[in-house]
């Protein structure tokens, strides 16, 4: 069993240690909000953050998060919508919306530390995150709007 905190909970995982994170997070422990995308962490739809840091929760192992901070979509702001969650409606991003949690989740990490992002810092953070639908430039506007507002 591997014990750590899921969006402010202790939780424990059944799971072998080598176990992607992904599969405990949304098998075992019921939350889905976050994505299966490629499974080889090269498309951001399995972002999450773990400690503060977004990770592809398809390349991490569950054993790797002993005793560790993980926050998932669901935990995110779990009071109230977040802001970039806001800015992601008021700014119509989804498509499909498949991707849509794992760029909020990687957009969380860069309003974390830059409060006010220029253009080209969001699109050089947001580069790892693949949306097959194309809302690159509304989730720009997005970012850039919640960065405005929060």
């Amino acid at each position: 069993m591997v014990a750590f905190n899921l969006n402010g909970k202790a939780v424990s995982a059944k799971a072998e240690d080598g176990t992607p994170l992904l599969w405990v997070i949304r098998d075992e422990l019921k939350l889905t909000g976050t994505k299966f995308g490629c499974g080889a962490a090269l498309c951001g739809a399995c972002t999450v953050h773990v400690n503060g840091k977004a990770v592809r929760s398809c390349a991490t192992t569950v054993g790797s998060v002993k005793g560790a901070n993980v926050v998932t979509i669901e935990g995110l702001s779990p009071d109230a919508p977040h802001p970039l969650q806001k800015a992601w409606i008021a700014e119509q991003v989804p498509q499909c919306g498949y991707c849509q949690s794992g760029q909020i989740m990687t957009a969380a990490v860069l309003l974390a530390k830059n409060k006010n992002p220029s253009r080209e810092q969001i699109v050089q953070h947001m580069s790892g995150n693949i949306c097959r639908c194309g809302t690159y430039n509304h989730i720009v506007a997005a970012i850039q709007r919640a960065a405005k507002e929060a």
